[in-house]
């Protein structure tokens, strides 16, 4: 991406705490006492799959002995993240990988089939109802499209305003006010509260989606290729925006997005996903300088380049394999230039390969015989 943006810089006040002047203040009360280098989230072999059942052709098809089985995408198969509070991950990977739904799963939209999300120390699914309900307040998400994520029958001081008072984080009588120092504080004018999301810009629209997930005082933010549908200038003043919000409340972000560009600016780390599994984690100068696993490599290939002499583009070999049916052992062999027979039938393990870096890849361990 061309256009300048600020890099999402580590807060430099206390986590969770706003200016005097500030409307939000983000959550900062443990659900219960954590080690002090305690990941704020983290997941431990995540699992979601979805099934879809025969249909009746299908069902009458087995009757006469066809022999039809329910059909079973594993959107995100054993997936194991760390996320510190305060830090940006970045989740890079083509589209239908798993991106949107591990973030999904992360924000407490959808629970995995397998496996475990916890928060501030604890498992989501041992958690009681207020727990649960601290962690569903504390972890919000910002979607793509800004024209689908906005009830277009509500107006903004709705939109923004419904769920805190729902929950009891502000009184009907407050809303107003407290609709418009989120306003505010996102680049809107508060007297567009009364307006519907057709009289907003894009932009705009997604600046309102910003304001109501910062309405319910959140820890997390996961941003689901939240600038994508943006134009480049407006995609660099809603970075900015993040980046602000990041140093004036220590919001963590997991940041999903195709778009290799927006992510160097905006990751501390970056974790790579193909076919529902991550295949590499490090900082994100190690995955631009020094990427190890052979999509990363050839993910970064495919970055257009300006420089005399050399290719701009560089397109992966191969279609992206069905979930329906993935291939055997690692699941990207059959694009990788460096496949072994190995390859073929077993799984490489995400592994640690040098501080802060690890991945899944089998020539990881050709290296470490040598």
């Amino acid at each position: 991406m061309n256009a300048p943006v600020n890099t999402l810089s580590p807060p430099t006040g206390a986590p969770g705490h706003l200016a005097v002047d500030s409307p939000v203040l983000a959550s900062d009360a443990p659900l219960l006492a954590a080690a002090p280098n305690a990941p704020l989230l983290s997941l431990r072999q995540a699992e979601l799959k979805f099934s879809q059942p025969l249909d009746i052709a299908g069902r009458i098809a087995n009757v006469f002995g066809a022999g039809l089985h329910s059909s079973v995408v594993h959107a995100v198969a054993g997936v194991d993240l760390d996320v510190q509070r305060g830090e940006v991950i970045g989740i890079v990977g083509e589209s239908g990988c798993g991106k949107s739904t591990l973030g999904r799963m992360i924000a407490g939209i959808l629970s995995p089939t397998a496996g475990e999300v916890h928060y501030q120390g604890m498992p989501v699914k041992a958690m009681s109802a207020t727990q649960r309900r601290a962690y569903e307040l504390g972890v919000q998400m910002i979607f793509q499209d800004p024209y689908a994520s906005l009830n277009p029958r509500m107006r903004v001081l709705d939109i923004v305003g419904e769920a805190p008072v729902a929950h009891g984080l502000v009184s009907s009588r407050d809303k107003a006010e407290y609709v418009a120092g989120l306003m505010r504080q996102v680049g809107l004018d508060p007297a567009y509260a009364q307006r519907y999301p057709h009289q907003f810009s894009g932009g705009q629209r997604q600046r309102i989606g910003i304001a109501r997930a910062l309405a319910l005082k959140p820890t997390v933010i996961v941003c689901d290729e939240a600038v994508a549908a943006l134009d480049v200038s407006i995609q660099a003043q809603v970075l900015n925006l993040f980046a602000q919000l990041r140093r004036d409340l220590g919001l963590t972000y997991l940041f999903i997005s195709h778009n290799l560009g927006v992510v160097s600016h905006v990751s501390d780390r970056v974790a790579i996903m193909y076919l529902g599994r991550i295949v590499e984690i490090a900082a994100t100068e190690t995955i631009f300088d020094r990427a190890n696993h052979p999509y990363t490599q050839a993910l970064l290939k495919e970055l257009p380049s300006l420089t005399p002499g050399r290719r701009t583009y560089q397109p992966i070999k191969g279609e992206l394999p069905s979930p329906l049916a993935p291939p055997s052992g690692c699941t990207f062999h059959p694009r990788c230039p460096h496949a072994m027979p190995r390859c073929k039938t077993e799984r490489p393990l995400l592994r640690t390969i040098a501080s802060g870096h690890t991945s899944a890849c089998h020539l990881n361990d050709m290296e470490g015989a040598q």
